[in-house]
This record gives C-alpha cells, structure tokens and sequence, in this order.
C-alpha cells in the first residue's frame, strides 16, 4: 500500500471519531460541552505524540543504550521503520567489522610492508612486515609522524620533493628495502615496503656464479689453445714435446668436464622436477667403496681408516655417495702427507652421524661459513695444485638438504678438521 496513505488514512479516521464524538455529545449536552470534550480529546491526542516525539528523541540520542519504544497509531509503522533500518545497519556494521579483520588479517600475512597514513602522514595503522622493516609498533606509535619514526635522510628527502610516482630504495638496519608512497581516497596515503636483501643476495650470487665459472673454464681452455696454436705452427715438433702438450691438454679437459658435471649436478639436485626419491641405502658397501677411492687418490700418502657402527638409511645412494666422497677427497687433498684420515659410521642416539676427520692443513674460523658457496676457496692457489672445482661442497650442502640432514665443521688452523654430518632420527 502507498505509505502516504498509511500515514493520512489512520489520522484522518482519528479526528474523524473525535469529530463525531464531539458533535454527538454536543447533541446531548449542549454546543458548549460538544466543543470542551473535543479539545479535551485533541489535548490528549497531541500529548500522545509529544510523548512519542519525547521518547523518538530520547533513543536518536542513544540508539544503543535506549529500547526502541512500541508505538501506536503511525508512530508503530514509524517505529517499525526505525527498528528495520537500525537492524540493517547492525548487520552492515557486522558485515563491515568482518571485512575489515579479513583484510586487517590478510595485509598481516603479506611478505610486503603497510602503512597507512592521513594526508599529514601521521600513523594510522601497519603491518608487522612494516614493523619489521622500519622499526614501527603500531600500538605504540599510533598517531604519531611517520617522519619522526623513520629518521632517514633519503626518505625525508623523498617525502619533501613529494616524487611519489618512483620508488625509493633504503638501506635500514642491514636490509635493502625498496619504499613508495601510494595516495589514496582524499585524506589518506599508504607507505609499501619491500624487502630485496634476499633477492639481492641471490642475484649478486648469480653474477658472482657466472663469473666464476667463465674464470674457472677460461683457464683449461686458454692452456688447451695455447698447446693447438703451437702444435699448428710447428708441425715438426718434438715428440716428447708434444706428448707432454697432449698429457697437459687431456688434464685440462678432465677438468673442465668434471667443472661441467659438478654444475650439472648443482642444477639438477636444486630442481623441483628432481624430487628425492628414497631407497634403501647400504651404508657398509657405500663407505668402503669411498675407501677404496680414497686410497687410490692418496696412493698410500696417509693413514686411512673405517668404522661403521651404524644402521642403514632411506635416502639416494648416487647423491649420498657424491657428498661424502667429496668429503672424503677434500680430506685426502688437504691432508699432507703422511697425515691421518678417519671415516666413521655410527649412530650417535639422536641420528646416525657420518664424520671424516683429519690432520690437515685446518681452516680458519672466517672461512667456515663460507665454505659450502659456489667456488668458494680459502686458498686459491693450493685449490689448483688440488685439481678442485669449488663445487664440492655446495653439492654436499645440496644434497644434506634434501635427505635433512646437517653438516658441522669444526677445525682450527694446522690442527686438522672434522666434518660431520647428523641426519635426522626418522631416516
């Protein structure tokens, strides 16, 4: 029905009653009388709607704390319509209370940094990866100026020339952290960070991987070269001469191969499409053929010894044989001669352990935890007497990683070294 009629239909069969009850006690009773009893009923009709209009007042005034009144008459339809209209705000104010803890909950989860800001750059709300970035706490810095919080010249510099369309790379407690400033609505601006340490590091270890590798295969392949131009230019060569240029060439070319197949097997053992798949891992035949390996490099220089006391384990027998005869040959390369090698096997309670420790020439303390990166050396030049690739040992980390297991270096400068390796008591 049209609410108008609603409205007029109802007063106007109200004062059409008063009207008639009016004219009928006047009938009975005189004009005089007619007309007091139709005010009296008019006076008491306006003090039902001052009364109404008084309570309507009073719950506009506090909507929460006050029970909307029953009416009578249109003021039910109107309180009806009122009691509607504060339902349906309930449920948005819910709905919205909703929405703003999933994306209070959602910007939390986020690897990138949030602020949110006024226009004056005052502190609203952030992140705990801006917290962790620029050192915010949003209940206590709440409210205050996020230029007093970040006190950095280069972002104070780019909040005054207002170039927000750039972003802003910083340097903040060790991280590198890439900034901008995004307005928003009319009043408000958000500040995003990003953190690219990682990234960074990553892409400096590429650059620093393609270099070394392009030094690594240049210097085979310059000595490789070198002997083909002279060889060309002087056919008649000595053949002593040249059986040694030919020695000197298939040992640069064993090199290179070997550099190759450790890359090869670095970008193999990093990829998703390699997944580890376990088997049974005789642990006794795989070390005493390391053994026999390790002898026939040492050619009787050193003192080699095997203990397995230990149980077998589900892993990947061709890359646990590729870690640990690292190992093992990295021990017989830097052992002088007439050192001391020992392999041992055993299961230490926690995990069986795998240990190779020598009497070598030791390591120093700054290089330990640099020794598993990609062509990594201590000493450069012992590393070609050697014959090492450098990617030894970041197949081993690679290779731990995948099975679980730790590697542990301990070792002092002409004392020696020991590597072990602790793997996990479920393998």
């Amino acid at each position: 029905m049209n609410p108008q009629l609603l409205f007029w239909v109802p007063a106007s069969l109200r004062l059409s009653i008063i009207l008639i009850f009016s004219g009928i006690v006047g009938y009975f009773f005189g004009l005089s009388i007619g007309l007091a009893s139709a005010l009296v009923l008019m006076i008491v009709l306006i003090v039902i709607q001052l009364k109404y209009l008084y309570q309507l007042s009073g719950w506009l005034d506090h909507p929460d704390s006050e029970k909307l009144p029953d009416g009578w008459g249109a003021w039910t339809d109107i309180f009806s319509r009122l009691y509607r209209l504060r339902r349906d705000d309930e449920r948005n104010r819910a709905e919205l209370t909703e929405w703003l803890a999933r994306f209070r909950q959602a910007m939390s989860l986020l690897p990138d940094g949030v602020v949110i800001m006024d226009d004056v750059l005052f502190l609203e709300w952030c992140n705990p990866a801006a917290e962790k970035h620029l050192g915010l706490n949003n209940g206590r810095d709440k409210g205050m100026r996020v230029t007093n919080l970040i006190r950095n010249p280069d972002f104070i510099d780019y909040i005054i020339l207002g170039r927000y369309d750039q972003p802003l790379t910083l340097t903040l407690k060790d991280r590198k952290l890439i900034v901008q400033i995004i307005p928003f609505e009319n009043r408000r601006q958000i500040l995003v960070t990003h953190d690219a340490t990682e990234s960074d590091r990553i892409e400096m270890m590429r650059r620093d991987f393609i270099a070394n590798a392009s030094h690594e295969l240049r210097t085979p392949l310059t000595v490789i070269n070198g002997f083909l131009e002279i060889a060309q230019g002087q056919p008649n060569l000595d053949p002593d001469v040249r059986m040694s240029h030919l020695n000197l060439m298939i040992e640069q070319g064993k090199r290179m191969q070997n550099l190759v197949e450790d890359m090869l097997t670095l970008t193999r053992l990093e990829s998703i499409d390699y997944p580890l798949r376990p088997e049974h891992v005789n642990i006794g035949n795989l070390l005493r053929q390391i053994l026999q390996e390790a002898e026939a490099l040492s050619g009787g220089r050193h003192v080699i010894s095997l203990t397995v006391d230990g149980p077998d384990i589900q892993g990947s027998t061709d890359e646990l044989r590729s870690a640990f005869g690292n190992l093992v040959s990295n021990a017989v390369r830097y052992t002088p001669e007439g050192g001391r090698i020992d392999i041992k096997w055993q299961d230490a309670g926690n995990g069986p352990q795998f240990s190779v420790k020598d009497s070598g020439i030791g390591i120093r303390a700054e290089h330990i935890v640099r020794l598993t990166e990609r062509f990594y050396r201590v000493d450069k030049s012992r590393s070609r007497e050697t014959q090492g690739t450098g990617l030894g040992l970041a197949i081993v980390k690679h290779v731990l990683l995948r099975h679980g297991a730790t590697l542990v270096i301990h070792s002092e400068p002409e004392q020696g070294s020991e590597f072990l390796v602790v793997f996990p008591q479920a393998q």
